[in-house]
């Protein structure tokens, strides 16, 4: 209660610039005009980063802010991204009986087959690229599509649906983040660094974009593990990846957690480790049950090879090798690179696994983060909203480089200034250099100071 007496000493004027910039975000931006976007970003990132600076004790006031700045976007429409009217397609296919997996919205209004309300304005909502592929949610996803689409046959109402549940999640991630901190012994307000951040209220709330609701089971899950009640942890952990796949990315590292020590003798507990993977095993398994057929997978298959194999944006190290490719073949090489790629990611978190001692909670979510970066910093897509599960897991480890990658990841929405969605290359190199020499430093500095500790210096 103490510190809501201190309200008089509360930056009212950084509280009032946050709710006119969101606004501007959520009512009036165009996603052409990059130079007004990238302005309020800029404004926003150095309001919260001054919020979290002068009131990071005032944990209530920030978690006040944090939901005042989510609840401006209510009523708006997103304008960054398409993607919610394929969502809103998918739930209402759903709710009339139909696979969504099995369809593709272009054949279905080219057929004039679509057995949904308002097919023809979520069908060009959604742009072709995405009505001319099946789609790649998965089921957890679909579940809520369906409840917003339940919601009304306009727009608004399954957007305000959509936009509960995202909030909803992310307090979620503010009551199990911060918890995990304290019982980790790191500061609370560091949640902040999170649930304050701009990309992280304007991709997820503003955009519709459900990731955040991953990462709610995901610290539930971390949360639980902690605590040793590993059942219920798994099955938090395979609700994870029933909103999105690449959560199975971090289910290696787990063999290290599982270790115990006896007589001096490290080995993996297989009982558990068995027993956790098998409980994630057959809930994931169960949640795609009811969507199963003869042809699913092969539809959802081809849904997720696009991302490997045919889509590009805002890559690093894949935009040099694409370069390499040109020179020495002659045209992209984007069906080899995005078979090669996922290998050495695959590789790496082998490496991660089995080198790398995983065996406490701290030490899990730094393996998990740098396996996901990693990741990412060889991935062929990385759209601004990916970053918020490296994001999140960042906070509870020394790592800040991801922190700097929320802002700099912002210049990839130059491509959309332009009509021929064209993206500049030396934007996005800048916006790699930066990260990945701030990520070298880290990794440098991380390992220097465990190298001192270790000699008692």
């Amino acid at each position: 209660m103490g510190n809501f007496l201190r309200l008089h000493k509360f930056p009212l004027l950084l509280v009032i610039t946050g709710l006119l910039f969101y606004s501007s975000f959520g009512y009036s931006l165009e996603r052409e005009d990059f130079v007004k976007l990238i302005t309020l970003y800029t404004g926003l990132f150095f309001v919260s980063w001054k919020l979290i600076q002068l009131e990071k004790v005032n944990f209530w006031f920030l978690a006040s802010i944090a939901l005042l700045f989510r609840l401006i976007f209510i009523g708006a429409q997103p304008v960054l991204s398409q993607d919610f009217y394929r969502f809103i397609w998918d739930g209402k296919m759903l709710l009339a009986g139909w696979n969504p997996y099995l369809y593709l919205p272009q054949e279905l209004i080219e057929q004039g087959t679509a057995p949904i309300s308002k097919a023809a304005e979520l069908y060009y909502g959604m742009g072709k690229l995405s009505a001319g592929n099946y789609t790649n949610y998965p089921p957890l996803n679909q579940l809520i599509f369906a409840l917003a689409a339940f919601a009304g046959k306009g727009l608004l109402g399954p957007v305000i649906v959509m936009r509960l549940v995202i909030i909803a999640a992310d307090v979620g991630v503010l009551y199990f983040g911060k918890k995990l901190l304290e019982k980790l012994g790191l500061p609370r307000h560091r949640i902040f660094w999170y649930i304050l951040n701009p990309l992280v209220i304007i991709e997820l709330t503003g955009n519709l974009h459900f990731e955040g609701v991953m990462v709610f089971f995901l610290v539930w899950s971390l949360y639980l593990l902690h605590h040793k009640k590993w059942i219920l942890s798994a099955i938090l952990f395979a609700a994870s990846v029933l909103l999105k796949i690449i959560s199975l990315l971090f289910l290696p590292l787990l063999i290290g957690y599982f270790i115990k020590e006896k007589k001096g003798v490290q080995s993996p507990d297989f009982k558990k480790l068995f027993g956790y993977y098998l409980i994630v095993g057959l809930t994931v398994i169960l949640g795609f049950l009811p969507f199963l057929s003869p042809t699913f997978f092969s539809s959802f298959g081809a849904s997720l090879a696009l991302w490997f194999q045919k889509f590009e944006f805002n890559a690093s190290f894949y935009y040099l090798v694409r370069w390499v490719g040109f020179q020495v073949k002659g045209y992209n090489i984007i069906e080899t690179a995005g078979k090669v790629l996922p290998l050495i990611v695959l590789a790496i978190l082998l490496g991660l696994t089995f080198f790398r001692k995983n065996n406490s909670t701290e030490r899990l979510i730094s393996g998990m983060l740098l396996g996901i970066s990693v990741y990412f910093f060889l991935a062929t897509t990385v759209h601004p909203w990916y970053l918020v599960t490296p994001l999140l897991l960042s906070i509870f480890t020394r790592y800040r480089f991801v922190l700097i990658w929320s802002f700099f990841v912002m210049l990839s929405y130059f491509t959309y200034s332009n009509p021929e969605f064209q993206e500049n290359l030396w934007l996005v190199a800048m916006e790699y250099v930066v990260v990945l020499l701030w990520f070298v430093r880290e990794i440098y500095v991380n390992t220097n100071n465990k190298k001192m500790v270790v000699a008692g210096k």
